[in-house]
């Protein structure tokens, strides 16, 4: 990225499949995980849905048309009041694009999406350790300390005395 040139902040749609895809690629190289993010990628059929749904959100930023960040995101609706959240589920910047304020500027864009949806909150967990996260969050928003748990559905049944219909 030159030096006096900031990279294209763009909200990824229906018909993004090929920056989505390069999207794919930044996180697996951006985690060190690229099996589960280019190892068996979904069919086109499924990522123009993801896309042209109204749940997921997912934003690049680009140099010269290569993403070099990004993030996916999931609105989630509530029951309890007309409103919504919108949760980060991956946000990355590649290695070589890191620390010039990509994921500030990631987040700046979903911020706008938020208040377009009407959506009260964006949330994010990060893990311990991962300290350049943690540093970006506190920077961005209210730190809360929660648990995480990961409940497998295909565990077998809970024993409840609760009569389901």
């Amino acid at each position: 990225m030159a030096q006096d040139t900031a990279p294209i902040i763009q909200q990824l749609r229906s018909g993004d499949l090929a920056l989505f895809r390069q999207l794919l690629a930044m996180f697996g190289r951006a985690f060190e995980d690229e099996e589960t993010y280019c190892g068996a990628q979904p069919r086109d059929a499924y990522l123009e849905s993801l896309l042209g749904g109204e749940s997921f959100i997912a934003v690049a930023a680009l140099d010269g048309g290569t993403v070099v960040g990004g993030l996916a995101a999931y609105e989630l609706r509530k029951f309890e009041r007309e409103r919504s959240e919108i949760y980060i589920y991956d946000l990355a910047v590649d290695e070589n694009h890191r620390r010039k304020g990509i994921a500030t500027g990631l987040i700046d864009y979903l911020k706008q999406v938020a208040r377009e949806r009407g959506a009260y909150v964006i949330y994010v967990q990060a893990d311990l350790g991962d300290d350049p996260a943690v540093e970006l969050y506190t920077k961005l928003g209210v730190r809360e300390d929660v648990l995480h748990f990961d409940i497998a559905p295909s565990d077998g049944p809970v024993k409840l005395d609760v009569l389901h219909t």
